[in-house]
């Protein structure tokens, strides 16, 4: 199997690639840690001093194949019946400084590129979290995070923390309040899950990695600006946070007309145990307010190949809600849930084409086989539309994501399965399966499409 990248003939984008890729051969010496901040190697159980500066990186790459499949048509988002195999490359810095008591400082530059299935569309649960919704593969550099984060300490009581990608060694406080402003992923804070939500050594597949229903705001690379709240105790915390949203649906702009679009996001924790094994729930509630287009204003007005753009108004709003469970079994084993729902009566903004969704799986440590530093992890999925969403695509419509020209409405039921191997001291191999039935809610697509993957993955 052949897989192809193609990158622009441009010198100075190439330049930029190697640097950001190499970068962390000049510091041989920085130990690995995973995206939780727990040390790779041998891992001290205490934390004797602060850091002062933090640097870490990751480098991800995913190939994607999908086998050919049939349908009686296509429209504009559908996914191809045939097409080569797609490859996507990020690279990340993690760079971090102490400021004052309490005070962090974090940036991230982000190199980026490459090329989803379709173009990053035909399916609502798309099944690359690291291809971004962009036609042009040539990589790009940009500044994905850069942000403040101010802790006011509550108790007396310490916990220490390992260094990982965007935390400072050091300790905290058991009781605390902590302040996120700056560029962000909504992500990076609410509707976190220890065994589904890091595409880069997890689950591939955007509905699982996330609530597929929450549209969470986001530009089209997956970040905003904006504002977080916690408020954390040793057994419960609050998350509140204010983002801005974009000016058009997955749009790479962010709309300034605060007062007439934002997003307003609240978590609630509470952590649980089960016969002594850990347990947390999480309970999701948002509020997006922006320049959103009505599906049923758009059938009403054009009962055949609707358009949603005439709708939109700073008058049309969406909501809705997540519950994020995880659950350890064991030592090696734990298992998963979340249920989303929006109300699916204004169009999709952020993230993808889902107004319902159900997903549940399990993650294995290696340990069972001698292998600690291995998982292996398996997830179910099912996706569903408004009325009012799939009317509209039954009469021709199309969103950001999908649309087929008509619909023959069906769940969208999708099955992942990956075995991430570690191969080297900063070195992971994943090969990745899916299973999508009726991709984009159509029942005349497939209805049953694979998808073969293998993902490499670096970190320090």
């Amino acid at each position: 199997m052949q897989w192809t990248f193609m990158l622009k003939k441009n010198a100075c984008a190439r330049m930029k690639c190697w640097l950001l890729v190499l970068l962390p051969a000049i510091n041989v010496s920085v130990q690995a840690q995973t995206t939780d901040g727990t040390n790779r190697s041998a891992a001290k159980d205490s934390i004797s001093m602060e850091e002062r500066f933090s640097y870490h990186f990751q480098t991800t790459v995913i190939a994607q194949h999908q086998l050919d499949y049939t349908a009686p048509y296509s429209g504009t988002n559908s996914l191809l019946t045939s097409e080569p195999e797609r490859l996507s490359l990020t690279s990340t810095l993690f760079l971090g400084a102490r400021l004052w008591k309490g005070a962090e400082i974090l940036l991230n530059p982000e190199l980026s590129g490459g090329r989803g299935l379709s173009a990053t569309r035909g399916v609502a649960g798309f099944p690359n979290g690291e291809t971004y919704r962009i036609g042009d593969p040539e990589p790009v550099l940009s500044i994905s995070r850069l942000f403040l984060r101010q802790a006011f300490n509550l108790s007396n009581d310490w916990q220490n923390t390992s260094g990982g990608q965007n935390i400072l060694a050091g300790r905290a406080a058991t009781s605390r309040i902590v302040i996120t402003l700056g560029k962000f992923s909504v992500t990076d804070i609410f509707d976190a899950n220890t065994y589904s939500h890091d595409p880069r050594n997890q689950f591939m597949n955007w509905a699982i990695m996330s609530a597929g229903a929450w549209d969470y705001p986001a530009n089209t690379r997956g970040y905003t600006y904006g504002l977080a709240v916690e408020l954390i105790k040793p057994k419960w915390s609050v998350k509140a946070g204010l983002t801005l949203v974009p000016e058009t649906a997955n749009g790479p702009f962010m709309d300034m007309n605060v007062d007439k679009a934002h997003s307003a996001t609240l978590e609630i924790n509470r952590l649980y145990h089960i016969n002594k094994r850990k347990g947390v729930i999480r309970l999701i509630g948002y509020f997006t307010q922006g320049y959103l287009g009505s599906y049923a204003a758009a059938v009403a007005d054009t009962p055949y190949h609707p358009h949603i753009e005439p709708t939109r108004s700073y008058a049309h709003a969406k909501g809705g809600f997540a519950i994020n469970i995880e659950q350890e079994l064991s030592n090696n084993m734990g298992l998963f849930a979340r249920l989303s729902w929006n109300d699916g009566k204004n169009e999709t903004w952020a993230f993808t084409e889902i107004d319902q969704s159900l997903n549940f799986g399990a993650q294995l440590n290696g340990s069972i086989w001698k292998r600690t530093s291995d998982k292996l992890g398996i997830s179910f999925l099912i996706n569903g539309l408004s009325d009012e969403h799939r009317k509209y695509l039954a009469a021709g419509g199309y969103g950001f994501i999908i649309g087929d020209g008509r619909l023959n409405y069906g769940t969208e039921q999708i099955i992942e399965l990956y075995y991430s191997a570690k191969i080297l001291s900063s070195f992971w191999l994943s090969p990745d399966y899916q299973l999508i039935v009726n991709p984009a809610y159509n029942r005349d697509r497939g209805p049953v499409v694979h998808i073969i993957g293998l993902r490499g993955h670096i970190e320090f």
